[in-house]
């Protein structure tokens, strides 16, 4: 049993941290990379851009300055490469790590399971960890106004344990007065209330954020019905060549 939800987690947190970092390349990577833009003050730039062209200021101005500004640019180039490898070994371990859940609700559930099956469980999952929090707490870009990073942290936590035990009964409890519960459950966190600034706007513009607020739950859905489908297939698959 170990072998088989290790082997099957492990794989299936592999592939799908590897997709979504190929997806993110083209969906939210650009939006965070152009809002980046909005956070640097316009005096802090030129003072920035000033301090650069002092720092080239040899080279630029001799007969290497092409080569100064090809140097430059393969600099930035680099720093890219950096943050996108770094982005994908956080990505296949953060989905490594949610592949044990699911694989974890898997053995519990003593269901069939397969690769549709496993869709299921995946769209569960990002209901739970991506859908029902960014209701209060949507996904934010850099330069965003935000509250401390405790209390949303804090009512994050709450969000997603309420409405995991909220479809836990809806699916597998019976009567009117479970259904009842569970949509309680559910609603709960967002009558609440997510933490929200006392000052609302920011450097970004509205535009920009409710783009990045989609494609990050577009991905995010994406995400999770990979790691779900491909959980159900190698737990399948592992059923098999492990046996149970």
């Amino acid at each position: 049993m170990y072998r088989r939800i290790f082997a099957a987690a492990i794989l299936a947190g592999f592939l799908s941290g590897i997709v979504i970092s190929v997806i993110q390349e083209f969906t939210t990577t650009p939006i965070i990379l152009h809002a980046e833009q909005f956070e640097v003050k316009a005096g802090d730039l030129n003072k920035k851009q000033s301090a650069y062209r002092n720092g080239m200021f040899i080279l630029a101005h001799g007969k290497h300055g092409d080569w100064a500004k090809n140097i430059s640019t393969i600099l930035h180039q680099g720093k890219r490469w950096e943050r996108r490898f770094f982005t994908t070994i956080t990505n296949i371990i953060m989905a490594i790590g949610f592949g044990f859940l699911l694989v974890a609700c898997f053995s519990i559930s003593r269901g069939k399971i397969n690769g549709r099956t496993g869709v299921i469980w995946g769209i569960a999952g990002f209901s739970v960890i991506s859908l029902a929090p960014s209701m209060g707490l949507p996904p934010e870009l850099p330069g965003a106004p935000a509250v401390e990073l405790a209390s949303r942290q804090g009512w994050w936590f709450f969000c997603v344990a309420a409405t995991a035990t909220g479809l836990s009964v809806l699916v597998f409890l019976k009567g009117i007065v479970w259904v009842i519960a569970g949509l309680s459950l559910i609603a709960l966190p967002q009558i609440v209330g997510a933490p929200k600034p006392e000052i609302f706007g920011g450097n970004v513009p509205a535009e920009l954020a409710s783009h990045f607020v989609a494609a990050s739950l577009v991905t995010a859905a994406i995400f999770w019905s990979a790691l779900g489908w491909l959980s159900g297939t190698f737990w399948q698959m592992f059923e098999k060549k492990i046996g149970k």
